[in-house]
């Protein structure tokens, strides 16, 4: 893909972006206590953005350490910020927004939209679970769907941002599984699809090559399985 963005997989649904113009943006930083996370990578020092879908532990991951450690900028829905900001989170390091707000940054923009799926942290109601959408100025849109199952609204999504990457989960048993991924592959429309969500922990049975084989069957989009730790897009 022709891209001056350059994205690794952290494994589970963590990634870490890099725009043109040099930003370091960690999606859902589920690093340190993640057992497919590289050692190597479990504790990033440079971080200038996080963007969280959901407040699950499995998501917010080390989000209050790293911005603590390293002064970035937490863009969350508005009730998971209030919560992290009674953690710690200083004031000028949040930014709350609600779905279908956009924040606009130097080089991206991103978007809340809707997933179908629940939030809490660390024992308290987050608001509602969120996809996110990535648009990066002049060059691709990356959609991290966050946890969710299939629901109709990704049609939409699709006509509307043209994602060029989605970050879709296949785990099952809390999300949806390979074959309900596959249909949203279909309906969104994108280039590429990166399963994410499996494989961490046992009971997250769904299969990437079942994905990929699904999804051939059901649409165009190219659907790459990189190892945790793996750049897939850059150079």
């Amino acid at each position: 893909m022709d891209t001056k963005i350059k994205a690794w997989w952290m494994g589970h649904s963590a990634f870490r972006l890099e725009s043109p113009a040099g930003s370091v943006i960690y999606i859902d930083p589920f690093l340190s206590q993640n057992p497919s996370t590289p050692e190597q990578f479990k504790h990033p020092d440079d971080v200038d953005y996080i963007l969280l879908t959901h407040g699950h532990e499995d998501h917010v991951g080390d989000t209050l350490e790293l911005a603590s450690e390293t002064g970035c900028t937490v863009v969350a829905q508005v009730e998971l910020s209030n919560l992290l900001k009674n953690r710690g989170l200083k004031d000028d390091q949040r930014i709350e927004f609600n779905k279908g707000g956009t924040v606009h940054f130097d080089d991206f923009s991103v978007t809340l939209v809707s997933a179908n799926h629940s939030s809490s942290f660390d024992g308290e109601y987050a608001g509602e679970a969120g996809g996110l959408v990535v648009s990066f100025e002049d060059d691709i849109c990356f959609y991290h769907l966050g946890d969710t199952n299939i629901f109709s609204d990704l049609e939409i999504y699709g006509e509307i941002y043209q994602p060029h990457v989605a970050a879709v989960p296949i785990g099952d048993h809390y999300t949806m599984g390979p074959q309900e991924a596959a249909i949203c592959c279909e309906m969104i429309g994108a280039t590429m699809a990166v399963p994410i969500h499996y494989g961490t922990f046992p009971v997250l049975t769904g299969k990437p090559e079942d994905f990929k084989s699904f999804t051939n069957e059901y649409c165009d989009t190219d659907v790459v399985i990189p190892e945790p730790g793996e750049q897939f897009l850059g150079s």
